[in-house]
């Protein structure tokens, strides 16, 4: 279900902190007054598997920041911790100054699942206006939600006799009806052709010269070059927060991908030197 924030952390268990791929002091209180986002120390565990181990990282606000890496790697899993529906063994995860899952966080914070939370036998205005009356918000933030993702046009249309890309859009004007100020997006550009994906990413890239936040997970590379920032993720550990421009300069890569399989060289081959055994974290069901 795409929806606002829905509930706090649950902790429990003592931590059992392993060694994280930044340097935990990037994450002090000091470091995160521009932060949007701050991670500290972030460790889930699902079932017996540990998925994100000690993860710290900030995300900066007003920037479109990409959460990159292979299917199973912890994506998911991150954006559920910072949206507020993902049970944590510890650390903490806050948003705009405010614990995640925060009531104080319900309109402020949009969250896009990679499974469509519109319903097709609806308009695109029923269904924005659904979700809008969920978060206390009027007509005209309905209309407004609309227009944002180019959708007045089709506003009286049912879901279901939309194209794919119409499709997308409505479910992200769902998510735009409150106006929030942080918006988290599970790989919403998945199975799109070219044409749409660039639509999507022109959307991305106007809400944040608007001033908002927008984490963008996907496993594929070439959207890299659409973002601000860059987290690449692996095995539920952070291999690289830059800008694309310096993650070329530091790998010696001429793409991403090829930056990312460089990072995951030089990890698996620090692994070896230590006699650790590296694997890719999977994320399992939500």
């Amino acid at each position: 279900m795409m929806k606002k924030v829905l509930g706090r952390h649950e902790k429990h268990g003592a931590p059992d902190v392993s060694t994280s791929v930044l340097d935990a002091a990037t994450t002090s209180a000091a470091g995160a007054a521009g932060a949007a986002i701050v991670v500290d120390h972030l460790r889930v565990v699902r079932g017996t598997r540990v998925v994100l181990p000690d993860m710290n990282l900030q995300i900066p606000a007003g920037q479109v920041v990409g959460l990159l890496g292979p299917s199973g790697g912890g994506k998911s899993t991150l954006m559920r911790a910072i949206v507020g529906v993902q049970v944590v063994e510890s650390g903490t995860v806050t948003v705009l100054g405010e614990p995640a899952g925060s009531p104080a966080l319900r309109r402020r914070v949009g969250y896009l699942t990679q499974a469509p939370s519109v319903y097709a036998d609806l308009s695109v205005r029923a269904n924005v206006a659904y979700f809008g009356r969920v978060v206390g918000v009027g007509a005209d933030a309905v209309d407004r939600a609309i227009a944002d993702v180019d959708l007045t046009d089709h506003a009286d249309a049912l879901v279901g006799n939309l194209s794919g890309g119409q499709w997308s859009r409505g479910n992200l004007a769902c998510t735009l009806v409150g106006q929030p100020e942080v918006l988290v997006l599970d790989e919403p550009t998945v199975g799109l052709d070219p044409v749409l994906r660039r639509d999507l990413w022109e959307i991305f890239r106007r809400l944040a010269r608007e001033g908002r936040t927008v984490l963008v997970s996907s496993h594929v590379m070439d959207e890299a070059t659409r973002c601000d920032r860059l987290l690449l993720l692996r095995g539920g550990q952070i291999l690289s927060d830059s800008t694309l421009p310096d993650l070329l300069a530091r790998t010696g890569a001429s793409d991403a991908e090829g930056a990312f399989l460089a990072l995951i060289g030089q990890a698996a081959a620090r692994d070896a030197a230590s006699g650790v055994s590296g694997s890719d974290g999977q994320e399992g069901a939500a």
